[in-house]
Formats: C-alpha cells, structure tokens, sequence
C-alpha cells in the first residue's frame, strides 16, 4: 500500500502557460523590436519576465519592455526558428565591447595605436 498520493504531483516535464510577460525589447523608429538572447550553449532563446521588477534586477532600470502573453511571444519567435522560451532568467552577460580588454594592461594605460 503506498501511503503517498501523486495524483495532484506535475509531472516536472509539463510546463504550465507563463501568462502575461514583461518582454525586453529595443526602441527603433517603426516601433519595438523584440530582443533575442542565447543560452550559454549559443541556442537562441526568447527571454520574459513574469514581473516588472525582475526584468529591471536582472537588465537594469534602462531596459524597455512591452507586455506580451506567452502565446504572442511564441508566435513572434516562431517564423525566427526560435523555439525555446526562458521565464525569468537571472544570470546574464554584459554586451560585448568593440575594444578588447587586455588582462596585462592597467586600466590608466595610455591607448596605443596600431
């Protein structure tokens, strides 16, 4: 006799719909453009947040987003050949520089030219 119940108990591998998200996006003329992230393997990924202040803790108070349900935002990525959807992240990267940083430098080093 099993003395636990496991009716109620998700199967960890179905997800449940994420709902209303704060998606990041960048401001261009004609309007919003989605922003696409990728996963440390280099998968492209779509990125939401389920609240206001956890897209600003994570991208900073500067980052602009626009509410979308997650079914808008799959269907947005689709036609990109993005299929994974991440709710929530908190780890991300800076933007990579166009200079490169040498370890060996100073930081007060004069520039040299090439």
């Amino acid at each position: 006799m099993c003395l636990f119940s496991y009716a109620e108990d998700p199967d960890p591998d179905e997800q449940a719909p994420a709902g209303l998200l704060f998606v990041p996006v960048r401001t261009q003329a004609a309007g919003p453009v989605l922003r696409v992230f990728r996963t440390p393997l280099g998968e492209r990924t779509a990125v939401g947040f389920s609240r206001r202040d956890l897209l600003t803790a994570t991208l900073g108070a500067g980052q602009p987003a626009i509410p979308l349900a997650e079914a808008a935002l799959r269907a947005l990525t689709e036609p990109l050949g993005i299929d994974r959807l991440v709710v929530d992240p908190v780890l991300t990267a800076r933007a990579v520089g166009t200079r490169p940083v040498y370890a060996a430098e100073p930081a007060d080093a004069p520039v040299r030219a090439l």
